[in-house]
């Protein structure tokens, strides 16, 4: 009788996934409980309480783990979550912020100023735009629901000014009634849409996020796959059969994209929307593997460490496990 190594694992229901979800592919050696969290729940419960086996994971909270003497986690080169943030920063028309330099000096809200989005969107709004992170102000908290607190401890310097919000405050209500000039986050606030002068920092976003990367080459990584990392040091060979499965859901995934006969993305206009994916980043967009990140990850460790989150710049072989996508040629 052959004996496979039962994991759980805890991720978002996402089409890359899929595969592996519904059991099309499955790790070699490994039978694979999928558990399709929504990122927060799968964020807290793991980082608080290590209660899955693999999970999806903040690019950020992990790398923050990175520090510890004696640290959690291993990260796959396997990304699940990318994401462009110029179209994640929202603004108060009010607040006379009519290009990204306007935002010196004012007051910005974010969820947690250790999230993934935040830092790239510091990083890119320092480098790209003039906007150095100490010369705004920063308001924590949940943008609909209040009492939203750091999921790790932080240990910044002072000329990092937080101020988290208080009991009942929100940031989509503060930037609508004028009290935050901008929201810098991952999710879209309520007020934008209901507002008339809450709107986009760059309105016209995909454009600007296009430019950004036909200058720089980096599709933003937001998520990891992340392995307690007792199970990958006494079962060295997971890390490899994990991430061949993630890259053969992956390939599936693109087949659906690219699916003819019928729509199997609830999107009329798919296929001009695939082209033009593919003339601004070119094929294999999303494709996993530590030399074709290698930019994004060591550029977002960079702005990590700039921002006082961690003790060490990173390189892309300390943040995610080279030997996970090395393989033989024939």
């Amino acid at each position: 009788m052959t004996h496979r190594l039962r994991l759980s694992f805890a991720c978002g229901d996402y089409d890359r996934m899929r595969a592996l979800q519904d059991g099309r592919v499955r790790p070699e050696g490994i039978d694979l409980t999928f558990l399709p969290l929504g990122v927060e729940e799968t964020f807290y419960r793991q980082l608080r309480h290590r209660e899955f086996d693999v999970s999806e994971l903040s690019l950020s909270s992990y790398a923050m783990t990175l520090d510890r003497d004696d640290p959690p986690f291993v990260a796959l080169p396997v990304f699940p979550s990318r994401f462009f943030r110029h179209q994640s920063i929202y603004v108060n028309s009010r607040s006379g912020i009519e290009s990204p330099a306007d935002l010196v000096g004012k007051r910005v809200g974010i969820p947690e100023y250790q999230m993934t989005a935040a830092v790239w969107q510091r990083g890119i709004m320092a480098e790209e735009y003039g906007v150095p992170v100490e010369s705004v102000r920063y308001f924590t908290g949940g943008i609909e629901q209040p009492g939203r607190p750091e999921k790790l401890p932080l240990d910044l310097p002072d000329s990092v000014r937080i101020t988290p919000l208080g009991a009942g405050q929100t940031l989509s209500r503060m930037l609508a009634d004028g009290e935050i000039d901008a929201i810098y986050s991952a999710s879209q606030p309520s007020c934008m849409g209901r507002e008339p002068h809450i709107r986009h920092l760059f309105e016209d976003f995909a454009a600007e996020e296009r430019a950004y990367y036909a200058r720089t080459g980096i599709f933003p990584i937001m998520h990891v796959v992340a392995v307690r990392r007792e199970i990958a040091e006494r079962h060295p060979w997971v890390a490899r059969s994990l991430t061949k499965a993630f890259e053969e859901s992956l390939d599936i995934a693109y087949a659906d994209l690219r699916y003819r006969s019928a729509l199997k993305v609830m999107l009329p206009w798919l296929q001009e929307h695939l082209a033009a994916t593919v003339e601004a980043l070119g094929e294999g967009w999303w494709d996993y593997g530590l030399e074709r990140n290698r930019k994004a990850l060591e550029t977002f460790a960079r702005y990590q460490h700039e921002q006082h989150l961690v003790k060490h710049r990173r390189t892309a072989e300390e943040l995610v496990l080279a030997a996970a996508s090395d393989t033989f040629v024939l």
